[in-house]
């Protein structure tokens, strides 16, 4: 495992290079088993702020394997969910249907508490009622919701591949945006054609979603870990090594004014 130097100046950080995705999941699935179980043994709750899509499933497979192969008790870990499609209402803005092929309510359950209790004991597992999402209804209160639970004890993050949005905060976003409602550019949609290729089309993905905001993962998580593998985010980590700072038409570079900030990358990420 190699370094690089990402980003200019007082806000660069050095980034761990992994041969292949695979020992990247392997290393940081490792690094939360053990947060995990230090949670539990100190009689606290462990909350895991987990974004859905392709990126971080290296991490949610090689921490299930590795939960179940310890036999880990799981049951006080919290699923902090970042985001989730909306449709339209007459009233506003509901979650979209909890079945469908894009649905992140499903991904968490099946994709990421799923593949986490597989191999557990049913009183060791993610319990349902410990996967949170935003209300739209009221998506400020999401970040009320966490901070009173004393905030995320790591948050997982991950970059658009082709204009590196962070949850739903696509270019443009404040850095201490809060939970809200946003409308999709269509660049986030077009990338999220590859993450959910049951999409025919642009015309298919939703046009709004709810989020947590940029600002909500700084303030209350103790620390944040961004995640680049594979070829298509090569501009990303090309973007970042040149970033001196937040820019606001690069979410991800966010990772730069966080708490216990880390990159990972595998090398097929690196330019």
């Amino acid at each position: 495992m190699t370094q690089i130097l990402l980003g200019q100046g007082e806000r660069s950080l050095p980034a761990r290079i992994f041969d292949t995705s695979k020992a990247m999941g392997e290393f940081i699935a490792v690094l939360l088993l053990a947060d995990i179980t230090a949670a539990r043994q100190a009689g606290r709750r462990y909350l895991l702020g987990c974004p859905g899509g392709r990126t971080p499933m290296i991490v949610y497979r090689a921490l299930g394997q590795q939960a179940a192969a310890a036999q880990a008790d799981c049951s006080h870990v919290t699923i902090v969910m970042m985001d989730d499609y909306l449709v339209q209402t007459g009233n506003g803005f509901a979650h979209c249907p909890e079945d469908a092929h894009y649905s992140c309510r499903r991904a968490a359950r099946e994709d990421i508490a799923g593949v986490i209790n597989d191999g557990l004991p049913t009183d060791c597992r993610i319990p349902p009622a410990q996967i949170w999402f935003p209300d739209p209804a009221q998506p400020a209160a999401y970040d009320a919701r966490l901070r009173a639970a004393g905030g995320i004890d790591l948050f997982i993050t991950a970059s658009g591949a082709t204009d590196g949005h962070v949850a739903f905060n696509a270019p443009g976003s404040d850095l201490d945006s809060e939970s809200r409602i946003v409308r999709l550019p269509d660049s986030t949609r077009r990338d999220n054609l590859r993450t959910f290729p049951r999409f025919t089309g642009l015309e298919d993905v939703p046009t709004h979603g709810v989020t947590i905001g940029l600002g909500t993962i700084r303030a209350l998580s103790r620390q944040v870990i961004l995640l680049l593998h594979g070829p298509d985010k090569r501009g990303a980590v090309q973007r970042l090594a040149s970033s001196r700072d937040f820019d606001p038409q690069l979410p991800s570079s966010f990772i730069f004014t966080c708490q216990q900030a880390q990159i990972y990358l595998d090398r097929e990420a690196l330019p």
